[in-house]
């Protein structure tokens, strides 16, 4: 049997950093729904967005490695997830991956977890990631509820396609999805600001726009996309899709041989 020719286009290579316990969880999670191949700290698998085959190679990275280790690795990547702790008040090794990104002109996603934690606090892990460095965060998903009331994630873009099933569902969370929406269609549509301030508008504006415009922002570095972790019983389409969506190819980073680094 041959093989099977894989299209440069549709390779994504991405280091999941953060706390081990949590890249683990993660990727074992992404890999739950098929059959992963590959062994240690790096697997792949093969998703399909839009319609297209992709293949994701995801490494995993400890945030407590020493400096050089994460600097090198980063460096390497095509894209990178950083693991945020909602419940952590400091996150000061969040800090500099985020900041070794920055230098290096590293695309990344940021993934919220811990949102069920007592002392989860989503606001502030925005907060920190548009403190840290240049780029600004892109909010796709909020929190249905925090901590102890917890449950589960709103995923802001595809809501407004159920919005009368999505405001009886979400009910008082409603006005504050509503809100992110805005502020993420006033970031990511500077060019027609006059659409972004009629509720009309924001309901007209195709989905697919808002992706396009969101990986533009992610790839030149200007944007840093954050989703939101569930936990155990999280649904792992909205992660792989935004891997798909919003982070580069090899062919679309300034080292095309990346591609065989993995």
């Amino acid at each position: 049997m041959g093989t099977k020719a894989i299209e440069p286009q549709s390779i994504r290579n991405v280091t999941i950093i953060g706390d081990p316990d949590e890249t683990t969880r993660i990727v074992h999670g992404l890999f739950r729904r098929f059959a992963k191949t590959g062994s240690g700290t790096a697997a792949t698998a093969h998703w399909v967005t839009g319609h297209v085959d992709h293949t994701i190679r995801i490494a995993e990275l400890s945030s407590r490695a020493p400096i050089a280790s994460l600097e090198r690795s980063i460096r390497l990547a095509d894209g990178v997830i950083a693991v945020v702790n909602a419940a952590e008040k400091s996150a000061p090794r969040l800090e500099t991956i985020l900041r070794v990104a920055d230098d290096h002109q590293i695309a990344r996603l940021c993934l919220v977890t811990g949102l069920d934690h007592p002392a989860a606090d989503f606001d502030r892990c925005v907060r920190t990631i548009a403190d840290t460095h240049g780029a600004v965060p892109l909010t796709l998903q909020i929190p249905h509820g925090i901590g102890t009331e917890f449950e589960g994630v709103i995923d802001l873009v595809p809501m407004w396609a159920l919005e009368p099933m999505a405001v009886e569902f979400y009910g008082s969370h409603w006005k504050v999805a509503e809100e992110w929406y805005r502020n993420l269609v006033d970031t990511v549509m500077e060019q027609d600001a006059a659409d972004s301030d009629d509720i009309l508008g924001l309901r007209e504006i195709p989905p697919e726009q808002l992706h396009e415009r969101v990986r533009c922002l992610t790839r030149i570095g200007d944007a840093a996309p954050v989703l939101c972790d569930a936990g155990p019983w999280s649904d792992t389409a909205p992660l792989l899709d935004a891997i798909v969506r919003y982070l580069p190819s090899p062919m679309h980073v300034c080292q095309p041989e990346h591609a065989l680094d993995y």
